[in-house]
């Protein structure tokens, strides 16, 4: 088996006007008010993709179906119970891509914020997988609530915390560097046309400030809670980065700051690669982290459940039968556990508690 996932050559294919079409969202009143899926992003199923993704292809290929498990999980009916002697309920959140009304919807499902969307779960603790931005319609208004309920749940006894993904990297690239070219691999590139094609939202760009900077750039890369290893890429690439914890994280943190764009879309590039834990030999990549960095099982989003389930529909949706994700999936001998359910394909913007039974 070839782990893809972004280790095959990097192609880059000039932009049309397909790949910039913006959508007509419907938007009812109210700061949440819900809006319809835009279809348009889903990959272009009649076009060739080599195997994996790269910063300079845009979205996925279709893949075949994977060891994949998925868990059937029912909406919580009740407030988040509390705990008295220790830490309260540990959550996390799958791929959000600027879905903000999706995401207020499923926190509220679970009882972590009330219909106000104020934090309501007292010492719960609540963890994003990363990529907050880019394909959907408000990324700047999902990081503003992220960030609120961050400290809104730190008063509460509990926690908000969050992981960087690679479009979190992206928008960061596009911003502090637009079109200086850095080396792709496959000839020139630059973060600018990266993000638009991998779904960069003008208003957000627009809306994005120095305080939404900082936020994104002191991410951590990955963390270890109660035995759950989070990360947000399905990929052995952290290995890169350092032997602990720790200096993964710092690694990333300090090759942020030294302001680099070749360095910087390095780092974008490994986060972009996917499928590591899929199939043939998966399970031992998935061991090679949980056996550097600690923990029992590993927990990422990135690669959208109806891909590793081979189910991707039509790209308009016109036949109604695109993917239904009801939950996570597990594979990789029960080690691993994906987090993203295709919001961006009109599939389900996740939110589970941890552990899962199974």
């Amino acid at each position: 088996m070839t782990q893809g996932a972004g280790q095959g050559p990097e192609v880059e294919r000039t932009a049309t006007l397909r790949d910039f079409r913006v959508p007509a969202y419907v938007h009812e009143t109210g700061p949440y008010a819900h809006s319809t899926h835009p279809g348009e992003v889903a990959p272009l199923l009649d076009e060739a993709y080599p195997e994996g993704y790269t910063p300079t292809q845009r979205d996925l290929p279709v893949i075949n179906r994977g060891d994949t498990v998925q868990v059937h999980v029912d909406p919580a009916s009740l407030p988040v119970p509390q705990s008295v002697d220790g830490p309260g309920p540990l959550f996390v959140v799958g791929d959000v891509h600027g879905y903000l009304d999706e995401l207020v919807s499923a926190l509220q499902e679970k009882g972590l914020i009330d219909s106000a969307a104020n934090w309501c779960a007292g010492t719960a603790r609540l963890w994003f997988l990363g990529d907050f931005t880019d394909r959907g319609p408000d990324g700047i208004g999902v990081i503003d609530l992220v960030m609120r309920l961050s400290a809104e749940a730190a008063a509460a006894g509990g926690y908000c915390k969050a992981l960087m993904g690679n479009h979190e990297l992206l928008l960061l690239g596009a911003k502090r560097f637009g079109d200086t070219p850095v080396n792709s691999g496959a000839g020139t590139a630059t973060f600018q046309a990266a993000w638009l094609l991998n779904g960069g939202q003008k208003t957000d760009m627009d809306r994005l400030q120095d305080h939404h900077l900082q936020w994104m750039s002191r991410l951590d890369a990955m963390e270890e809670v109660d035995g759950h290893l989070l990360v947000h890429s399905d990929t052995t690439a952290y290995l890169d980065y350092g032997d602990s914890i720790e200096a993964v994280n710092d690694t990333v943190r300090e090759t942020i700051t030294r302001n680099d764009a070749d360095e910087v879309w390095d780092l974008f590039r490994k986060f972009t690669k996917r499928f590591s834990f899929r199939d043939e030999g998966g399970a031992d990549h998935v061991r090679s982290l949980l056996d550097t960095y600690g923990g029992t099982r590993i927990v990422h989003g990135h690669s959208p459940i109806p891909y590793l389930m081979g189910e991707v529909g039509s790209e308009e949706g016109e036949d109604g039968g695109g993917p239904v994700v009801e939950g996570p999936h597990v594979y990789a001998d029960g080690l691993a556990i994906a987090m993203d359910g295709g919001v961006t394909m009109a599939g389900k913007l996740l939110v589970q508690q941890l552990p899962l039974d199974i």
